[in-house]
């Protein structure tokens, strides 16, 4: 099972990025760790009504004029990383 996944949302108001972690125990320190990105306007840990998701998501709201096909590569990277290394730790 993958540690996290995320998906593009193109909300008409302002698109995001959701993601879904596998511990959802993590939340908060996917947030932090997120925290260090200047492109993000605001980082929120929401629950989820979705069919088939998981109970918790994290949605990334994004600074005007940010490209979120590169911000959720970034993302993705920086996530992969911190798994990684948390796993060697």
């Amino acid at each position: 099972m993958l540690p996290f996944r995320s998906e593009i949302r193109n909300s008409p108001s302002q698109p995001s990025i959701k993601i879904y972690l596998s511990d959802e125990s993590l939340d908060v320190k996917i947030k932090n760790h997120l925290e260090h990105f200047n492109e993000i306007e605001t980082i929120e840990i929401c629950d989820c009504v979705e069919q088939n998701r998981a109970n918790e998501s994290i949605t990334v709201f994004l600074k005007e004029n940010v490209d979120i096909v590169k911000m959720k590569n970034s993302i993705d990277s920086s996530l992969w990383w911190y798994f990684e290394e948390d796993m060697v730790d």
